[in-house]
C-alpha cells in the first residue's frame, strides 16, 4: 500500500535492530497514516514489540532511520519522542499501584503542563498551582470519556485487570498525543471486555487520533485496521488492507494458519 509523504505521520526506513547475533528487526519499512489504525501483526518473537521500543526510543536501531512527519529521529529520547505528540501502552500493565486512578492519568500529563522548578518554589502548601488544577480538571475528563469516573479516587492495584488496562490507555491520551502505539491492548481480556477495547479504539479514531497496534486476536484487528502488517522473523513479510492480508498465502502459513474451510482464525 502506497502513501504520499505529505499523509504519513510515521515512517520508518531500513529499521534494524539485534541483541549479540540475533537479528530482532531487519530492515523494516512502515508508514503509518494519519488518521488511520495500522495493526502490526505476527507470531511470538516476530519483532513488534521491538518495533514499537525503537519507535518512542527505547531502544536505540543498529540501522536505519525513523522520520515524524518528515523530520528524522532515530536519536531522540522517549521524553522528547513522547512531546512531539506519541503515547504508547505496554504490553504489561505498567500503572502506579497505590497512586489513585487520577494521579495515574495526571503523571501523563505533566510533560504538557507549563510548571516549573520556580513555580514549585513559590507554590503555597496544601493550594494547588493553577497548572495543577488544569492537570486534574482534563485528568478527570479523560476518565469520563473511557468510563472510569466513578473510579477516579480508587488505587488503581484495586481495579480488575480489564479497567488496569483502560486506566493505561488513559494515561496515554493524557499525553494529547497525535499517535498512539497500543502493545497488546487486550492480553488477558475475556470477550466482553475485548469488545469494550474494540469499540474504544474505534471511537479514539473517530476523533482523529491515529493508532499503531499490536494485537493477537485477529477478529478485532480485521475488524477495526485500514492497514495491516505482518511481521515474521523480524522482516516484513506482507502488508496491505485486511481482505488482503486475509488472503495471502504467506501470512496464512505464517501466522493466521487455517481452519478446514479456510478462512484465517484467531490465535
Amino acid at each position: 500500500m502506497s502513501a504520499t509523504p505529505r499523509s504519513l505521520l510515521l515512517e520508518t526506513r531500513g529499521l534494524t535492530r539485534r541483541f549479540g547475533g540475533f537479528t530482532a528487526l531487519n530492515n523494516l519499512q512502515l508508514g503509518v497514516r494519519r488518521g488511520t489504525i495500522h495493526a502490526v501483526i505476527g507470531p511470538n518473537g516476530a519483532g513488534k514489540t521491538t518495533c514499537f521500543n525503537l519507535l518512542n526510543g527505547m531502544l536505540r536501531p543498529d540501522g536505519g532511520d525513523i522520520l515524524w512527519k518528515g523530520t528524522r529521529i532515530t536519536a531522540y529520547r522517549p521524553d522528547r519522542i513522547a512531546r512531539l505528540g506519541v503515547a504508547r501502552t505496554f504490553q504489561n500493565v505498567r500503572l502506579f499501584g497505590e497512586m489513585t486512578v487520577r494521579e495515574n492519568v495526571m503523571v501523563g500529563r505533566h510533560c504538557r503542563s507549563r510548571g516549573g522548578l520556580l513555580s514549585l518554589a513559590a507554590k503555597i502548601p496544601f493550594v494547588p498551582l493553577p497548572s495543577e488544577r488544569a492537570i486534574r480538571r482534563r485528568a478527570d475528563e479523560i476518565l469520563d470519556l473511557l468510563v472510569l469516573g466513578d473510579l477516579r479516587d480508587e488505587p488503581a492495584s484495586r481495579l480488575p485487570y480489564g479497567e488496569q488496562r483502560r486506566v493505561e490507555i488513559a494515561r496515554a491520551l493524557a499525553l494529547e498525543p497525535e499517535l498512539l502505539l497500543l502493545d497488546e491492548p487486550t492480553a488477558g481480556m475475556n470477550p466482553v471486555e475485548t469488545e469494550e477495547i474494540r469499540k474504544l479504539i474505534t471511537e479514539l479514531n473517530g476523533r482523529g487520533l491515529t493508532i499503531l497496534l499490536i494485537e493477537h486476536k485477529m477478529t478485532m484487528v480485521m475488524a477495526i485496521s485500514h492497514t495491516v502488517t505482518v511481521l515474521n522473523f523480524g522482516e516484513r513479510v506482507a502488508e496491505g488492507r485486511p481482505e488482503q492480508i486475509q488472503r495471502d498465502p504467506v501470512v496464512l502459513e505464517a501466522y493466521l494458519g487455517r481452519d478446514d474451510d479456510g478462512p484465517a482464525r484467531d490465535r
